[in-house]
């Protein structure tokens, strides 16, 4: 899948999040949405629609032979730096108070390190400069959304952990009969400006169009903000959205009584990786291994679950799997 790309204007997000109460998109990559605090609370959640994971997180517990295959240096630190953009609901955003890494990303990787013996800091920095910071040593990992492709398989190496894609958001209840991209023929749809969601509403309307149905009305805004507002109120019938970003907005925008989304994996599907640098495959390898086994014990389903992102579940975890 190809990367995304979002232009946004961060002030204006935030506000329009926490005027509209709902968690807002727009991450960088393909990631989720932009937007830190929004969102209400789900069932057996905190505030923001924040669930509740102290209890999964406290069950993980040391895995002395997989602690063991960690490189020396990081052992003797004692946690993990992961690099990451801070604000891609439900991947990797802040808490109300504006300084705690919250997400499912967050989650994992809390749940990693556990089983590695270790703990984690992260370091918050603009996407673009993930990559060349781990190159260059400043981190360990990065951990933001950021899909695995092979060509950024030539720069570093990737541990996959989540398949995501294009999803289409409707209104609850689906009262314009939208179940699927066939389905949005003649149909109005809201994009934000310059992501892969816009490429794909134009394309889909080429396909419309060559079937002898009516194009795609396609309207592009600045924020994922502005158009669940517009789906709210009837002026477009669909969103197309990243699936974290479109199952976290459709769980707690209005206690998940406003939005749907439709089902079936997400379109354009591909892995989110985590990265690591070339150099370094001890510590790419003990990454896998860790996650493998949160996988296989119940673990990894279990953060994906409380989020209500399972859709992305993998069911086997890959290194440098992207195309």
């Amino acid at each position: 899948m190809s990367a995304r790309s979002r232009f946004v204007r961060w002030g204006a997000l935030v506000a329009g999040c926490l005027l509209t109460v709902t968690a807002c998109g727009g991450g960088p990559d393909g990631a989720g949405g932009t937007g830190g605090t929004g969102g209400t609370a789900g069932s057996g959640g905190t505030s923001a629609g924040i669930p509740d994971n102290a209890a999964i997180l406290q069950a993980v517990t040391k895995d002395a032979q997989l602690a063991a295959t960690v490189p020396p240096q990081i052992a003797q630190a004692g946690s993990l730096n992961i690099g990451s953009n801070l604000q891609s609901a439900p991947n990797n955003f802040y808490a109300a108070d504006g300084k705690t890494p919250v997400g499912f990303e967050v989650d994992l990787a809390k749940a990693i390190a556990a089983k590695l013996g270790l703990t984690v800091r992260y370091s918050d920095m603009p996407f673009g400069s993930l990559i060349t910071s781990l190159q260059s040593g400043r981190l360990d990992l990065t951990m933001a959304g950021m899909n695995d492709t092979k060509a950024r398989e030539q720069q570093i190496d990737f541990v996959d952990y989540f398949t995501s894609g294009i999803t289409i958001m409707i209104r609850k209840g689906n009262p314009d009969g939208i179940t699927g991209p066939d389905t949005l023929c003649g149909k109005t749809v809201a994009v934000v400006q310059g992501t892969s969601h816009q490429a794909f509403a134009a394309e889909q309307s080429t396909r419309c169009t060559q079937a002898g149905k009516p194009a795609i009305t396609v309207t592009a805004t600045d924020s994922d903000s502005q158009n669940q507002t517009q789906l709210r109120t009837g002026r477009v019938n669909a969103i197309l959205n990243d699936l974290p970003t479109a199952a976290y907005v459709s769980q707690n925008a209005g206690n998940g009584q406003f939005f749907e989304v439709v089902p079936g994996r997400p379109i354009d599907g591909g892995p989110y990786g985590i990265g690591v640098n070339k150099t370094d495959p001890q510590l790419r390898d003990a990454i896998a291994k860790a996650l493998t086994t949160l996988v296989d014990d119940g673990t990894y389903a279990k953060i994906l679950d409380a989020w209500g992102i399972k859709q992305g579940a993998l069911t086997k975890v890959s290194v440098n799997a992207g195309s």
